[in-house]
């Protein structure tokens, strides 16, 4: 399988969720989009279109020498954020990608930070 095909399928699974996933003010959207060397996370109002927080792996250069591990800082800093402003809440994107590894850390260190999915 080659980088072109792998990528449609992202894609095509990615439009298949975002046709059921929506945030919201209350609850946003958690979107994590990973490129091969960095992690980046958003909560995003969809009702308004706008962004409301974002994180990535480039914020903090001291976080992890392991991938996963840096995924799941970053999911703590996200929610670490989110809570400050009062966003207890969201719903997870995980962007068409498989949830396993770098997601799946992220994802669990948001959970830990304090974020409900």
């Amino acid at each position: 399988m080659n980088i072109k095909t792998k990528r449609k399928n992202r894609i095509r699974r990615h439009k298949r969720v975002r046709a059921v996933i929506k945030g919201t003010a209350k609850r946003p959207r958690l979107s994590v989009f990973r490129s091969t060397n960095h992690i980046y996370a958003k909560l995003i109002d969809d009702a308004k279109s706008i962004t409301l927080l974002s994180a990535s792996d480039l914020q903090d250069k001291a976080l992890d020498k392991n991938k996963s591990g840096i995924a799941f800082k970053v999911g703590g800093i996200l929610a670490e954020k989110a809570l400050k402003k009062g966003i207890e809440a969201v719903v997870f994107d995980r962007g068409g990608y498989k949830y396993h590894g770098r997601v799946k850390a992220l994802a669990e260190g948001a959970r830990q930070g304090g974020l409900k999915f």
